[in-house]
């Protein structure tokens, strides 16, 4: 069973998504349920077959968290140190075509958010950052085309 590498905020983020549909989400569905079937005839009900699939997704999604919960290693950042990037840095980096500057934070999978600055660690650009040092210069083959940064800032927050 292979672990998935996360961080405490990302395993308790997961813990709460599971709450929300087994204690809001499970409860609601089943009243819809419950309230189609009253409408009589099922095979011609819409809302029925509407209320059964969000059950459907919904049980699979709880299944899937469950599966990553039970399978997560937390790695606490704050105890992590080093001018070496892996797993938990927050990077700041610099495009050698525009000067533009970015952070990212290289989380597991599960919590990676782009929009929040958060890259998986398999995505393309982590595992080209994945132990290199303040200074390096990185080459990363995009959708664009290739891009090249320069590592600027090293920090574990």
């Amino acid at each position: 069973m292979e672990k998935v590498p996360m961080t405490q905020a990302g395993f308790v983020a997961l813990g709460e998504e599971l709450k929300q549909r087994q204690s809001v989400d499970r409860p609601r569905i089943i009243e819809h349920i419950a309230e189609a079937r009253s409408h009589g005839d099922l095979s011609e009900n819409a809302e029925y077959h509407a209320a059964k699939e969000e059950q459907s997704h919904n049980e699979g999604r709880i299944a899937e968290l469950e599966d990553k919960l039970a399978r997560a290693d937390i790695i606490d950042i704050s105890k992590l140190s080093g001018d070496t990037i892996k797993f938990g840095a927050t990077v700041t980096l610099v495009d050698e075509d525009t000067e533009k500057k970015t952070v990212w934070q290289i989380v597991g999978e599960v919590e990676a958010d782009a929009k929040k600055g958060r890259i998986s660690i398999t995505s393309p650009l982590a595992r080209a950052l994945i132990g290199k040092k303040k200074g390096a210069t990185v080459e990363v083959n995009t959708p664009g085309g290739a891009k090249a940064y320069e590592i600027t800032k090293v920090e574990w927050r």
